[in-house]
């Protein structure tokens, strides 16, 4: 593989949304026999193993001081963010196909856009309101047709 393409956010976008697919399915067979909220605790528990590891084995693991108060406060907010959509995602799996709860769930797409311009500014050109746009249609559509 090359270079390029370990530094390209691409790559890195389409390897996300093919584990956020996997992470659907898995977590639709996982949550089936189980309480969802246990079922996001041991989910969570997995991907902080998982995270400490790769940041031991790759050296990256750092003093927690050089981090600064803003980042903190907006990483604790991230992590609350995370678990309170971890826990509505596992609940609405438990209770609803993942055919159909996956395509709402990615609604945070539309609502990204939404909030990158409200919040940071950001203005997606034509050609990319036009995309969230059809977004947006698509898991109307999905909701609706169900």
């Amino acid at each position: 593989m090359s270079n390029s393409a370990l530094s390209s956010w691409q790559f890195w976008a389409l390897l996300s949304a093919m584990f956020a697919a996997l992470t659907a399915i898995f977590a639709k067979v996982g949550v089936e026999d189980i309480n969802p909220d246990l079922a996001t605790f041991i989910r969570t528990i997995i991907v902080l193993m998982s995270l400490t590891f790769i940041l031991y084995a790759t050296g990256q693991f750092s003093h927690p001081g050089s981090i600064s108060t803003r980042s903190w406060i907006f990483l604790i907010l991230s992590g609350l963010g995370t678990g309170a959509s971890w826990l509505c995602y596992f609940r609405a799996l438990k209770l609803g196909p993942a055919t159909l709860v996956a395509p709402i769930d990615k609604l945070s797409v539309v609502l990204v856009a939404l909030f990158g311009v409200a919040f940071l500014g950001e203005r997606p050109s034509a050609t990319g309101w036009f995309g969230i746009a059809l977004i947006a249609t698509g898991a109307v559509l999905i909701a609706v047709k169900s």
